[in-house]
């Protein structure tokens, strides 16, 4: 079966990849492909054999098995989604005693104060972007105010942010990992001399086991720089790409009017119909392994497609309609087994209040018509737009 390139679909690939990942699951779950860059992968369509994938221990996620190092290991050091266990095993139990689902729902008062502040400021203008007036800026705030980060330094982290997920060049992407190490390990530094603050990087640096293991100072700069970007990045486009969902179907918009109780079935709906993250991060095989109807050699480099694993007939039926009452069990937008995505309880929980907070006080929201075209995130990391201009 031929190598598919990528880059000869362009910016159509971008904009709606589903069309191309139903034509490649008809002729089957796996395929061989060629990135923009050249790089060669293997990209898992099925959702079957993706759920399998993503629990597979004969899949690791440490890119030393074919000898090699990520940027962000090398600069940053390691993190959850470059470890394999016991490291994995040990580095999650540690930062899951922080990060737990009491202390989530804790949040939930100040993640609606901070919306209606937001809320607020957007509504006097009629018409603007929802990307930058609320889809961005409420979970970073709840990031940074969970792990103690300055507020006058989030507009820098931002800037960071967008170059490690969607790097505009090599230079840039190296320019900011640095400049993130370098704030990071400042960071740390500010709050040991503090001394416990209460914020979850406070509570990161003094955490213990009760075996009275501890994170490394590498480890806590890799977790921090781990919670920061995959803890709002998500949140960004899981509401903005809800949002979108939501006007294109306009009887799916007026049934969750008429009834909130619709409200986390539709959110789970959104995650399967068009979640934020595209495919999962890089995973290696350790053996030669079957996946579906492929043989993958030891070395290879696999990517996981959510978004084309939620779109599979075979899990769902008429899998391009987007059904707020949908039976969504089962979807793999967070991802499953081991790597299960830590924040995925916050992210629920903040697009939760941001979208019934906006809907209430928004009643004749709707995107904006003299907005030219979408800007959509390149990659296949993050599925989403840069900006979504809407009126009200």
């Amino acid at each position: 079966m031929a190598i598919i390139d990528l880059g000869e679909y362009g910016a159509d690939f971008v904009a709606d990849p589903y069309p191309y990942y139903a034509k490649w699951r008809e002729a089957g779950p796996v395929h061989q492909m060629r990135g923009a860059q050249g790089d060669e992968f293997w990209l898992i369509v099925g959702h079957e054999e993706a759920r399998a994938a993503l629990a597979d221990p004969r899949l690791l996620k440490s890119p030393a098995v074919v000898g090699r190092m990520m940027l962000d290991e090398r600069v940053i050091g390691p993190n959850l989604l470059v470890l394999d266990p016991p490291d994995h095993t040990r580095l999650r139990r540690l930062v899951a005693r922080e990060f737990t689902g009491r202390r989530v729902e804790q949040l939930a008062p100040r993640i609606r104060q901070i919306t209606d502040e937001l809320l607020d400021a957007m509504l006097p203008a009629g018409r603007g972007d929802l990307v930058d007036a609320l889809a961005f800026p409420l979970p970073i705030i709840v990031i940074c105010e969970l792990l103690g980060v300055p507020a006058a330094d989030r507009d820098a982290f931002r800037a960071w942010s967008n170059e490690v997920v969607a790097p505009s060049g090599q230079a840039e992407l190296e320019r900011a990992v640095d400049e993130l190490a370098v704030y990071l390990d400042d960071l740390i530094e500010d709050k040991r001399c503090q001394g416990p603050t209460g914020d979850l990087l406070s509570a990161l640096i003094t955490a213990r086991a009760e075996d009275d293991d501890r994170l490394s100072a590498a480890e806590l700069r890799a977790l921090a720089y781990l919670l920061l970007i995959a803890g709002h990045e998500t949140t960004v486009n899981l509401i903005g790409n809800g949002v979108r969902a939501l006007l294109a179907h306009p009887d799916q918009l007026a049934a969750l009017r008429a009834d909130f109780s619709l409200l986390d079935g539709a959110v789970e709906e959104m995650l399967r119909y068009d979640g934020p993250v595209e495919a999962a991060t890089v995973r290696f095989t350790a053996e030669s392994l079957r996946i579906g109807d492929r043989t993958l050699p030891a070395g290879a480099m696999v990517l996981v497609g959510l978004a084309a694993a939620d779109r599979d007939p075979a899990r769902y039926g008429a899998p391009d309609t987007f059904d707020i009452r949908r039976d969504t069990r089962g979807h793999v937008a967070f991802g499953h087994g081991i790597h299960f995505c830590l924040g995925a309880p916050l992210a629920r929980l903040e697009t939760r209040i941001a979208l019934q907070s906006l809907l209430i006080r928004c009643p004749d929201l709707s995107l904006d018509p003299s907005a030219g075209p979408p800007e959509w995130i390149p990659g296949l990391l993050m599925r989403g737009v840069r900006g979504l201009p809407v009126r009200w």
